[in-house]
């Protein structure tokens, strides 16, 4: 299992390729976007920074410098994204997006093809953001002590975060943490981001114990891991819609423990979502807000169910 950056590099044509391989090492380890355009200017952000693809083929913070990327260019780059088979993908362009080797995940824009009121697929493709895939062993350990109610079981939690802050990459670490400490645990990776499958296998280290539905609907993945997998954790991630409401109370019934995320910034926050009733009903006792401020993967705090302080931090 590996998220190397150079299976996004690998992606681009030879002028392009050489470039990315060619950034400073201390870009290169910070990428985060990278973002393409029909006429338009190809972008890495990394470390708050914007870099560009320049007149020469080299890249410069200057974007006066910039130059314009041709609908060729893009189209090549986008073909090379799908292994010259748009038919194979089909199904993941119906959702936006495609994930690559490494778990990198590659949102698409374009002109939307309706099979009556669904999305069929994507063409005349526009503009592509390659999302980079990451995972940090470890980043875990220092809270995973208030996650444990005893030896053998663990409270339902809730990670609380804005964008960009690192709660997907959190999540995954406490997944792997917990699965190899012994916890049997169902992933309902709707949007391919946990796991980061490519040809059935995970990109990303989720333990010993993990089993994963890529590509599935919370609310239907919930239900299905349920009757088939009887797992001790199951873990999600951006929890929100009305229907997943539902989908927990069943795990929770059938004495399943939760491990899930949410966008948001404070409890009330919470309290004024779609799942308000579970946060009413006073079902995630350890509930962690997150922040990028000193830096991203900042945990804020922990509280309770209550909103009780457990630990806090400046």
């Amino acid at each position: 299992m590996t998220n190397s950056i150079e299976y996004i590099f690998k992606k681009f044509p030879d002028e392009i390729k050489r470039a990315l391989f060619s950034v400073p090492d201390y870009v290169k380890s910070s990428i985060e976007e990278i973002r393409i355009k029909v006429n338009g200017s190809m972008v890495i952000y990394a470390s708050e920074k914007e870099y560009f693809l320049s007149r020469d083929n080299k890249f410069t913070t200057d974007r006066k410098n910039s130059r314009l990327i041709t609908n060729k260019e893009l189209q090549n780059i986008f073909n090379s994204v799908l292994n010259y088979s748009v038919y194979a993908h089909e199904e993941e362009l119906s959702n936006g997006y495609v994930t690559i080797q490494g778990g990198h995940r590659v949102g698409v824009c374009g002109k939307v093809v309706m099979d009556e009121e669904k999305v069929k697929t994507i063409k005349d493709i526009s503009s592509l953001n390659i999302r980079r895939s990451r995972e940090i062993i470890g980043i875990s350990e220092k809270i995973i002590q208030y996650i444990f109610r005893d030896s053998k079981s663990i409270y339902n939690t809730l990670i609380v975060s804005p964008p960009k802050c690192g709660k997907t990459t959190l999540l995954r670490d406490i997944v792997r943490n917990l699965s190899d400490r012994g916890f049997k645990i169902g992933v309902v990776d709707e949007r391919s981001e946990i796991a980061g499958m490519f040809g059935g296998f995970p990109q990303n280290n989720l333990g010993l114990r993990t089993d994963v539905l890529d590509g599935c609907p919370k609310e239907k993945g919930i239900i299905m891991m349920i009757r088939s997998m009887s797992p001790d954790i199951i873990a999600t991630d951006e929890i929100g819609k009305e229907a997943d409401v539902y989908a927990v109370e069943s795990a929770l019934t059938a004495g399943i423990n939760l491990i899930t995320t949410i966008h948001g910034y404070t409890f009330n926050d919470l309290e004024n979502s779609n799942i308000k009733k579970l946060v009413k009903e006073r079902v995630f006792d350890r509930i962690l807000f997150m922040s990028n401020i000193p830096s991203v993967g900042h945990i804020k705090s922990i509280v309770n169910s209550k909103n009780e302080i457990i630990i806090k931090q400046e």
